[in-house]
């Protein structure tokens, strides 16, 4: 059983006692509670229908549980993996589009299968390649995103997606004079209720409570105040052209989107069949340039007019059976007409049809029943397009699920298996994949709620999951009238806690490559937004880059003799004596294909400052590695200083070091009487070699350094 085990991570739990289940049943019950409502958010955080959130809360939350390592990981929708899926999917299709769903379903599929590949061949390691300072300034600037681009349904205004995000916040905040007072009054409530929450009951779900009272209040006042209409309801002629050329422009985008995804996935079978810089390859670029401008034209034409229809206020006249009937502009009603009794608004545009907003937005119908099972659409300019975003999400969600998984195991005294860890991961993203779920990932938040809650087991999670079973089943109805602003207030208290300058700031402290590395990923991703993936990929190339730099010219100490006996660096402690025989150097680095000549060099420059000199003693204590590249200049030096009269020994280096230069042979050339354990020996052989020549020698490890 054990052994099974390992495959099968969930037989742990076995056999099932009551001390374990109850507590399980709380917790699961307690993460349920929180992850109903967030779900729901990051879908739409992800630009996706709310409901889509509940898919992915069902069974890769279920999946993850049983096939990781962790006893308290809570899988399933996070913020950071959200809106990376919103940015990745944005210039290939339009959000909450039937495209979109079908490319955030494949993305997860994708990511599962990146996450598993990297699980079963054990390379949990490769996530190393994004540092913590890069993680961290990445968390940084996606927190402050995520919450900005919550504003907008905090304030009731709409926010146009470009491929600049500052651009489209500088946008709601010129709409912010349109504010809709019951949105933002809902949004404030749901904030200070979950702050109070928090604040003064920390183990209720503030979360909970906030959606019940919310919801049932949206109800009770009759919130929404929505409906819909078509072009030829509008009476007003002036009105329903421009509302019409807002639905043929929108259209045409699409149209034109549709076309670039098409024209990508022709280009790289182009590319693949005719070569990259072949002249079929070219046009097609080209073409899909003009498309791209053409594109960017038609979105801010109608921008533009959708910002002259925010402002244009229109009243519907029903019939007896609340049916649309017309519809005039508020300030041109004819006379003898009546309106229902609200003033609308005109949003939504599409095909003809569109929204009447006469109050706030709420989450409105959501499918009852299970989620789908079906496979994902298989494209493969699809796979190819968002193949680069995949590797981004599987590599930044896996680090925030391992971290909290690693920190909760430090305090539960248990161990987690990163590989195991990723294979979970995977799997879940995989049958989200198949299963109408978006990518998922640990949640910092709902882990800790579910081991502060006293879960003993992944089975807290299948619990959790088996209320999501049966929220998706019975409860949806009573989802109908949540207020989007209370979804956006959810949103924000959630990232607040990932906003750490601190952070940032002790990075700075401990290195100043690691702080610049933190402060450029935090700027770039925040310059780059809507293309997170571009920012991190900046910061991770920047700290690789720094990070070989540092490596490139390591500390290299002359050595001189202490009062103790010991050699320590002569810069360190001025004053300290060295021999005219002997040059000693410590090497403070692995001597690798980027640092060698340096080394070369520093050698080379210290036997030239002391003609005199016989021998030459590297202490390589802190040589952790030689490469190719290393092997090869050493050989050459060893060569060198011989034809010059001088001899080379080494002293304290390691294993790993000893067995290139055996396997290389220059072991042989070196001689294996002048490679010793320690310096001391390595000094008294070279003494007992010079004999009467260094008598004097204030450096000889047999005097005193005071002789």
């Amino acid at each position: 059983m054990h052994n099974l085990a390992r495959f099968l991570p969930f037989l742990r739990w076995f056999p099932l006692r009551l001390d374990t289940v109850k507590p399980d049943f709380v917790a699961g019950v307690t993460v349920a509670l929180v992850l109903i409502p967030q779900s729901m958010a990051y879908a739409q955080l992800a630009g996706l229908p709310a409901y889509y959130g509940l898919y992915a809360a069902f069974l890769p939350v279920a999946v993850a549980s049983m096939m990781g390592s962790s006893n308290f990981l809570g899988t399933g929708p996070v913020a950071v993996v959200s809106l990376l899926t919103a940015s990745s999917l944005a210039p290939l299709a339009a959000p909450g589009s039937d495209q979109f769903v079908a490319l955030a379903i494949l993305l997860a599929l994708l990511v599962g299968i990146v996450q598993l590949v990297l699980g079963l061949f054990k390379l949990g390691v490769v996530v190393n390649f994004l540092s913590h300072p890069v993680i961290v300034g990445f968390t940084n600037a996606a927190a402050i995103i995520i919450g900005l681009s919550q504003v907008s349904k905090l304030f009731g205004v709409p926010m146009g997606r470009s491929e600049h995000f500052l651009n489209d916040i500088w946008g709601v905040a010129l709409q912010l004079g349109d504010t809709h007072l019951p949105t933002l009054a809902m949004g404030i409530l749901g904030i200070a209720m979950m702050w109070a929450v928090k604040r003064y009951r920390p183990k209720w779900p503030g979360v909970l409570i906030a959606v019940a009272v919310t919801t049932t209040l949206s109800w009770a006042i009759g919130f929404e105040k929505n409906t819909s209409g078509r072009i030829d309801q509008i009476a007003d002629a002036e009105l329903a052209a421009m509302v019409a050329d807002v639905a043929a422009l929108t259209a045409h985008h699409e149209e034109l989107a549709a076309a670039k995804a098409a024209k990508a996935s022709e280009l790289k079978a182009a590319q693949h069949e005719h070569g990259k810089h072949s002249p079929q390859a070219a046009r097609l670029e080209y073409e899909m340039e003009l498309a791209a401008i053409e594109a960017q034209a038609t979105e801010a034409e109608a921008t533009k007019l959708r910002k002259t229809l925010r402002k244009v206020a229109v009243l519907r006249v029903a019939d007896g059976d609340g049916n649309t009937v017309a519809i005039h502009a508020a300030d041109r009603l004819p006379p003898g007409v009546t309106g229902d009794g609200h003033t609308y608004r005109i949003r939504g545009i599409k095909a003809g049809e569109f929204k009447l907003v006469g109050g706030g937005e709420v989450v409105g119908k959501i499918p009852e029943g299970l989620p789908s099972v079906s496979m994902p659409s298989l494209d493969l300019g699809a796979i190819g397009s968002l193949l680069s975003a995949a590797i981004v999400i599987s590599l930044v969600g896996f680090m925030e699920a391992i971290s909290i998984a690693k920190a909760l195991a430090t305090k539960a005294k248990q161990k987690v298996d990163p590989n195991q860890e990723l294979v979970g991961q995977g799997l879940a993203n995989i049958v989200g994949g198949f299963t109408q779920a978006f990518p998922v990932s640990g949640s910092f938040s709902r882990s800790a709620v579910n081991y502060n809650a006293g879960a003993r087991s992944g089975l807290a999670a299948v619990i959790t999951a088996l209320f999501v079973l049966l929220t998706l089943l019975f409860l949806t109805p009573l989802l109908y009238h949540l207020p989007q602003a209370v979804l956006a207030a959810i949103i924000i208290m959630a990232v607040i806690g990932l906003v750490n300058f601190g952070a940032v700031r002790h990075a700075w402290h401990a290195s100043r490559h690691d702080g610049i590395a933190a402060v450029v990923t935090f700027a770039a991703t925040l310059l780059m937004a809507p293309h997170l993936d571009k920012g991190i990929m900046v910061g991770a190339g920047l700290a690789i880059v720094l990070y070989l730099y540092r490596t490139m010219k390591p500390r290299v100490a002359q050595l001189g003799r202490y009062s103790d006996g010991t050699l320590r660096d002569v810069m360190v402690n001025p004053g300290l004596p060295t021999s005219d025989h002997i040059v000693a150097i410590r090497f403070d680095g692995s001597l690798y294909f980027a640092n060698v000549a340096y080394f070369e060099d520093t050698i080379l420059e210290a036997v030239a400052a002391k003609p005199k000199a016989e021998y030459v003693l590297v202490v390589g204590d802190a040589i952790n590695q030689l490469d190719a590249s290393g092997e090869e200049v050493m050989h050459h030096l060893v060569s060198r200083l011989r034809d010059g009269g001088m001899q080379i020994v080494f002293s304290g280096l390691k294993r790993q070091v000893l067995d290139v230069m055996r396997h290389t042979g220059l072991i042989d050339l070196v001689g294996q009487d002048n490679i010793f354990a320690t310096e001391d020996q390595a000094i008294a052989a070279i003494y007992a070699r010079l004999g009467d020549k260094a008598a004097d020698d204030l450096f000889c490890a047999l005097k005193p350094a005071n002789a």
